[in-house]
């Protein structure tokens, strides 16, 4: 059975638009950038069927139609799928980069079609436009380098490599062929199979989306159940992983890894007077103050209702004990407004630094909260350190 352009050209038509309306039902109401990098993604899969729809029907539509709005809809469809990559990935979008592409392409497209009438230099200004897209899209793709690199990226960067092939392909043929076609719609082998591959690529750049779609979603989800949503630092499962990561580190490397836990005093008193709405603004508030004391590398974690843990690397018991006098310091000496009154709070805190050869995180952990517990035993707002050298010493009153 003989081919036909218009054959082809539709069923690529139909093909778009049913991906397209499989990509937008698929995130219908889901917030967020990536499910509006992968909606904008469907919106330019409907927007390419048009141009599809376009070649299909040619015997209907005038020569000039099918050139002008045909590549119009073409040029569209390629700057929306790069700016919804770059969306999905994360990048800056370059939006204004992919427009004037496209304006670009279409105005040199739209000279050699009805101005001054050459296929073989149309094609090339069409071809050096979809390029630039590309272009776009890969840098986007190989931005963050191995560190952020996944299998989604592998299969764009891939489709994208390919696309530009098939680019170079098709030029060569109108350039270098004894008898190249002079229209996209002619009978033609090398149009047949243009048509046949160009008109895949959708299918597979929506595998690779839906691929990077799945990739962002499980990013985004490990990182939900890692932060504590009141307070955005890292909740009791995040600090437990990076307590064990960073006690592995500080045993290879010889050195020492510091632990504090804070508890803010009488917090119930606190709830009692401003609700626990009021509450959880001097949470918020606390967590902030104790972070802006801290150095690069320390980490931050909420473990509790009024609890905080810090991480310090690189850390020995008594560098420890500065820094948690500094935190103490800190929190006493900042007022908190809530509700328009004047709350003054305070903080106890208990350190503990590893002892040579330590690799068990929680008896850390739990000498760290030995040290808290005695400091509110010795009556609040002080440091103290549980460990033998310097176990009942208080370092401030």
């Amino acid at each position: 059975m003989p081919m036909h352009i218009e054959t082809l050209s539709l069923i690529s038509a139909i093909q778009s638009l049913a991906l397209a309306a499989m990509l937008w039902i698929g995130t219908h109401g889901q917030p967020g950038p990536a499910r509006t990098g992968l909606k904008l993604r469907a919106a330019a899969l409907a927007v390419e069927s048009g141009g599809w729809a376009m070649l299909a029907m040619q015997a209907w539509l005038h020569p000039a139609q099918l050139l002008l709005g045909g590549n119009a809809l073409n040029l569209l469809a390629q700057g929306m799928a790069v700016v919804a990559l770059r969306m999905l990935l994360g990048e800056s979008l370059r939006w204004r980069w992919a427009l004037a592409i496209g304006v670009l392409g279409w105005l040199g497209v739209g000279w050699f079609g009805v101005v001054q009438p050459d296929y073989r230099l149309r094609v090339l200004w069409g071809s050096v436009a979809i390029m630039g897209n590309i272009v776009l899209a890969v840098q986007a793709l190989l931005a963050g380098g191995a560190a952020r690199w996944s299998r989604a990226r592998g299969v764009l960067l891939a489709i994208s490599l390919m696309s530009a092939l098939l680019l170079v392909w098709r030029n060569g043929q109108l350039w270098f062929d004894l008898n190249p076609p002079v229209a996209v719609a002619q009978p033609a082998t090398d149009n047949y199979f243009y048509v046949l591959l160009s008109g895949m690529q959708p299918l597979f750049a929506s595998i690779g989306f839906l691929l990077l779609y799945s990739e962002t979603l499980q990013r985004e989800l490990h990182t939900l159940a890692r932060v504590d949503p009141l307070t955005g630092v890292k909740n009791r499962l995040a600090l437990n992983e990076t307590a064990t990561q960073l006690l592995a580190h500080a045993n290879r490397m010889g050195r020492s890894l510091g632990v504090l836990m804070i508890d803010a005093d009488h917090f119930k008193s606190v709830n009692d007077r401003f609700g626990h709405g009021g509450g959880d603004k001097v949470l918020l508030a606390l967590a902030d103050g104790i972070r802006g004391t801290l150095r690069a590398g320390n980490v931050i974690g909420r473990v509790g209702g009024e609890e905080f843990v810090v991480l310090a690397p690189d850390t020995a018991l008594e560098e420890a004990l500065v820094l948690a006098e500094r935190i103490r310091q800190t929190v006493e000496c900042t007022p908190l407004m809530v509700d328009g009154h004047l709350l003054q709070l305070t903080v106890s805190i208990g350190a503990a630094a590893t002892l040579p050869g330590e690799r068990d995180v929680a008896r850390l952990l739990q000498r760290a909260d030995t040290a808290l517990y005695e400091a509110k035993h010795a009556g609040r707002n002080r440091v103290m350190a549980a460990d033998p050298d310097v176990a009942d010493r208080p370092l401030s009153a």
